[in-house]
C-alpha cells in the first residue's frame, strides 16, 4: 500500500517519522523500538503481531492529522478556487512526467521542434494575468532532476510562457529536496490555508485531488513551501544553466 511522508523532526534522515497509508487514511510510525522491560512490562493487551516504538511528542504535536480524511473527488471540483483564492496559489510539482502533458497536442509540437514559450496565450495563462493583475500571486517550484527527464525538459520549454503571463516558476533539484526532507507528492496551497493534495496513477495520469483545510496538514505544507522556495532558482535563470550545459 502506497505511503504518503508526513513529516520528521530527524535532522540527518533517521527516524522518527510519520507516514499515512493512502488507501486506508491510517498512520504509519517509524521509531526506535521499545526495549526497557520495564515498559514492555507496562503495556496492555499485547498481541503476537504488535510492536511498539518511541517517538518525540513534538513528532505528533506537528505532523499528526487532527481530523478524519478526506474523500478523493475530481480535479474539476476545484477548478474555481484558481479564481477565488484572495493572495497566493502556490504549487508543488515532484513528478518526473505528466500524462496530461504527453496526451496533450502542445506535446507533439514541442517534439516536432516547435518553439511552444511563444504560442498564444491560453485559458490558464489569461487567468494568471488577470489574477496577477489583481495583486495576487502564482507561484509553484518543479522538482527537477539531473539529467532532465523528457517531461522535465517539456515543463522547462513551456514554463517560461507561463513566467511571461506572470506565474512565478521555480525550479530545484531532486537531491536538494530530499536533502529537505520535501515530501514527494504534488500539492496546490491556496493562501495558507487550502491544501489540495494530488491522487497519481503508475502513469503519472491524475485520478483526482483530496482538499484539506487540516490545521497540521496546511502548517506542513507552509514548511515544505518555505524551505522549497527559498532554495528553488527562477525558471528562466535555471534555462540558461541548462543551455550551458549542453
Amino acid at each position: 500500500m502506497p505511503l504518503r511522508f508526513l513529516g520528521t523532526t530527524s535532522e540527518d534522515g533517521d527516524c522518527p517519522t510519520l507516514y499515512e497509508v493512502e488507501s486506508t487514511g491510517d498512520i504509519l510510525v517509524q521509531g526506535e523500538r521499545v526495549s526497557d522491560p520495564a515498559q514492555l512490562a507496562a503495556l496492555r493487551d499485547v498481541k503476537e503481531s504488535e510492536t511498539f516504538v518511541t517517538v518525540p511528542r513534538e513528532l505528533l504535536t506537528r505532523f499528526a492529522p487532527r481530523a478524519e480524511p478526506r474523500e478523493m473527488v475530481p480535479f474539476a471540483d476545484v477548478s474555481g478556487l484558481f479564481a477565488e483564492f484572495e493572495h497566493t496559489a502556490w504549487r508543488l510539482e515532484t513528478r518526473r512526467g505528466y500524462a496530461t502533458d504527453r496526451l496533450s497536442p502542445k506535446w507533439a509540437r514541442w517534439k516536432a521542434g516547435t518553439d511552444i514559450s511563444a504560442e498564444p496565450p491560453n485559458a490558464w495563462r489569461e487567468n494568471v494575468r488577470k489574477q496577477v493583475a489583481a495583486g495576487k500571486r502564482f507561484e509553484r517550484v518543479r522538482l527537477v532532476d539531473e539529467p532532465l527527464t523528457e517531461g522535465q525538459e517539456f515543463l522547462l520549454a513551456t514554463g517560461l510562457g507561463n513566467v511571461a503571463a506572470g506565474e512565478d516558476i521555480r525550479n530545484l533539484t531532486r537531491g536538494q529536496a530530499e536533502r529537505l526532507r520535501l515530501p514527494d507528492q504534488d500539492f496546490w496551497l491556496f493562501d495558507s490555508r487550502t491544501l489540495v493534495r494530488f491522487v497519481f496513477d503508475e502513469d503519472d495520469t491524475t485520478l483526482g485531488v483530496v482538499v484539506s483545510d487540516d490545521p497540521s496538514e496546511v502548517a506542513a505544507a507552509c514548511q515544505v513551501r518555505d524551505a522549497a522556495w527559498h532554495h528553488a532558482v527562477p525558471t528562466v535563470d535555471y534555462a540558461k544553466r541548462v543551455r550551458s550545459r549542453a
